[in-house]
């Protein structure tokens, strides 16, 4: 069996992203200590870097504590200072709860973040007007789906209104 814990300072940057701004350094180890509803991660952002856009949540509700350095949360219309032992909630919502860390310090920001585990999410980030859908269900195949919002079309949009033909 494997042992129910691991310690931080122990933990393999498995999730490496460096795409300019959006630079980091992930340890994704929930589902290696055991966990099953809840998503840990170590993150680790250069100085003057975030790890994603800004965005929200309608269902994952995320909780952040800033373990060393320091930096700035984006949340919603604020913007407000973080340092070491910061708590971060971020409830499940609109662009309203949307956040963002960034780092504005001159030295690494660390921070745990905590999360339910949903199957399925939707996120929204306001800076691109984008929102992305995201199924993980068990037997069916993912689906991660990234689409303009300002793009809407009617529920029966190429949808034919006769019925289907069968075989007679």
């Amino acid at each position: 069996m494997t042992k129910p814990f691991v310690n931080l300072d122990e933990v393999e940057f498995n999730d490496i992203e460096e795409n300019g701004f959006y630079t980091s350094k992930r340890a994704l180890f929930s589902a290696s200590i055991g966990a099953r509803k809840l998503g840990y991660n170590l993150t680790e952002l250069p100085p003057g870097k975030t790890q994603c856009p800004f965005h929200s949540h309608r269902e994952e509700e995320e909780m952040f504590l800033i373990l060393e350095g320091e930096g700035e949360l984006r949340f919603g219309d604020r913007r407000f200072k973080l340092r070491r032992h910061d708590v971060i909630a971020c409830p499940t919502g609109d662009a309203s709860v949307a956040h963002q860390i960034i780092n504005t310090g001159t030295a690494p920001l660390r921070y745990l973040s905590l999360s339910n585990l949903a199957e399925t999410e939707v996120c929204e980030y306001p800076d691109s007007n984008k929102v992305g859908i995201f199924s993980s269900a068990s037997g069916a195949p993912a689906l991660r789906k990234m689409v303009r919002a300002e793009v809407t079309v009617d529920y029966y949009d190429r949808e034919s209104l006769e019925p289907p033909k069968g075989d007679a």
